[in-house]
């Protein structure tokens, strides 16, 4: 365990705390509207999306890896939780969360934080263009205020055959709140645009447009309604009770069977979370100049996880966008995350109450924007030139994650993944057949005396291995010496471009060696690296083989078989 925060108090002074203090009291400013609006999202109340920034916010600072990370809920888990809840209910998410945080510290502690940074590209753009996609459609209803009887349905595409049978019931109101916060959003770096006033900077350029939009809608909505219009517009108020006080904790009940039922649900957010937290952190690093700790920050990922359900939060991670918000503020040290807990702590309680005249409608605005923003469409656009393999996995993980979960399509994708990343290992593993003689200018593993050419004897074949010996390519060398229609009395392998064997591979060359031996053909292994002798080694190919047969160096072979040759 060794935070960062540790490390960044050291020389600590009174400019950057000062510089960190403000940082972060802005920083909770921009969290606050998110986290509300990922809340509700969610399917939970607007106050344990705020809970849960507060706990996981200082968590992650206390304990994470990176000196700028920002923690809180994330527009990445809307999906995931909204199905869980609707499948298992509030206590299931719980449970799931608990295991998401037990997984990521079992991550951070056997350090296999290096492992998550390996997935490949296309799936993380895939499901994160996929998740956009859905968040955006679940706020449709909200956003133009659609009078649907009963609930809407849970997959895509039937919601949006519900939208457009009941598109004739759009309320006037609040779709010109909803899309007039889309709009003030979305307009709001261009409308600001006084960088400096008197010299100074102008504190507008601090606000985020989210909390404008929310500050606007919500007082136009409170005078319209004193007039009798947009009576139609619904507001937190409307659909939630708040409560602005800290909630007791309560430590989720756990049993074997919930736990089963929720592990692959749980697997999803730790995966999710690792993943995200992890490229937040990597795109701070650019930035500031620093280096994070992956396997710490899933340390702290994971117990904020452990700890927001006893508190009735929700899943958290790192959040790319406040992390950003953080470092263009001056943020430099875990401090900065802190007061941002801080900050969204005194709203909470003392402000708290003053959130349900949000008008829900405005709350969706907020959130399609967050969606454009995480769909990073013109990342997939580029994706969409590369190689069909790629191409294939980026479009199988966008369509799985929106036509079913997201569960299913990281299952899916990292097993596409896998399977094409074995397919390029195979392919560039090459097996080639010496017959004729062997040139040292164009080798690496002869005695620097052995200058002239090495001919390789009547009745003796070399077969060069060039690549990993695993089981897509293990096959193929069996299939090559098959069509072999010569049969010679000594063959020579030569592996000194094999940086490792898996046990396919050793299966396959166990037999080709008993089935040569069958035919009376010597087998000699050539150029045998430290690490794949130790593990044939090991496997018993030294009793095998014999120890004479398992050369360092292909002239030490070549003469190897000359002795063999001579006595036979």
């Amino acid at each position: 365990m060794k935070p960062s925060i540790i490390s960044s108090l050291k020389g600590y002074n009174r400019e950057t705390l000062t510089k960190d203090i403000l940082s972060g009291i802005i920083v909770g400013i921009v969290a606050l509207p998110l986290a509300i609006a990922f809340g509700i999202a969610s399917g939970v109340t607007p106050e344990q999306g705020i809970i849960t920034a507060i706990v996981a916010g200082l968590i992650i600072s206390l304990l994470g890896g990176s000196k700028v990370q920002i923690g809180g809920p994330t527009g990445a888990f809307i999906v995931i939780i909204a199905g869980i809840i609707a499948q298992y209910g509030t206590a299931g998410l719980a449970v799931a969360t608990v295991l998401a945080g037990a997984l990521l510290i079992l991550l951070g502690a056997f350090r296999l934080g290096t492992i998550i940074k390996y997935i490949p590209y296309p799936i993380v753009v895939g499901f994160t263009s996929g998740i956009a996609l859905t968040i955006f459609t679940t706020q449709v209803k909200d956003l133009l205020g659609l009078s649907i009887e009963g609930s809407v349905p849970a997959d895509f595409l039937s919601k949006w055959v519900c939208y457009a049978r009941n598109f004739h019931s759009v309320d006037i109101w609040s779709a010109v709140v909803g899309l007039g916060s889309v709009a003030l959003i979305a307009g709001w770096p261009y409308i600001n645009r006084v960088k400096y006033v008197g010299g100074h900077a102008s504190a507008l350029n601090k606000v985020p447009g989210s909390l404008v939009a929310i500050v606007v809608m919500t007082i136009g909505v409170l005078i319209l309604k004193s007039y009798g219009l947009a009576e139609h517009v619904d507001t937190i108020g409307d659909r939630f009770r708040i409560n602005a006080s800290l909630p007791a904790p309560v430590v989720p009940e756990m049993s074997w069977e919930v736990v089963r039922q929720l592990f692959a649900p749980a697997l999803t957010i730790a995966v999710l979370g690792a993943i995200e937290s992890l490229l937040s952190a990597t795109v701070a690093d650019g930035v500031i100049g620093d280096r994070h700790d992956s396997n710490q920050e899933l340390i702290a990922q994971g117990v904020a996880n452990l700890l927001c359900p006893i508190f009735g939060g929700i899943p958290a991670t790192g959040a790319i966008a406040r992390t950003m918000t953080n470092i263009n503020n001056g943020g430099r040290t875990p401090v900065a995350g802190i007061v941002h807990a801080v900050v969204l702590l005194l709203i909470f309680l003392l402000l708290m109450p003053y959130a349900q005249y949000i008008p829900m409608a405005c709350l969706a605005g907020v959130l399609v924007i967050v969606a454009y923003n995480m769909s990073g469409w013109r990342t997939f656009r580029q994706l969409l030139r590369n190689p069909k393999s790629d191409i294939s996995v980026l479009l199988i993980t966008f369509l799985l994650t929106v036509v079913f979960d997201l569960t299913v399509a990281i299952e899916v994708g990292l097993m596409l993944a896998c399977l094409l990343c074995m397919r390029r290992m195979a392919e560039t593993t090459q097996v080639s057949v010496l017959t004729d003689e062997i040139d040292p200018a164009e080798e690496v593993d002869f005695e620097a005396t052995n200058l002239e050419h090495f001919k390789i004897p009547d009745d003796c074949e070399v077969y060069e291995i060039n690549g990993p010996f695993f089981f897509g390519i293990a096959n193929r060398f069996e299939e090559i010496m098959g069509r072999m229609a010569r049969r010679p009395k000594v063959r020579i392998i030569r592996m000194r471009k094999v940086p490792f064997v898996d046990s396919t591979g050793m299966h396959n060359l166990e037999n080709l060696i008993q089935m040569s031996r069958a035919e009376g053909i010597h087998v000699i292994l050539s150029g045998v690296n430290p690490k794949v002798h130790e593990v044939l080694a090991r496997n018993g190919f030294e009793e095998l083989l014999g120890t004479d047969n398992i050369q360092p160096h292909i002239n030490l072979a070549l003469e190897r078989a000359e002795e063999v040759l001579q006595e036979q």
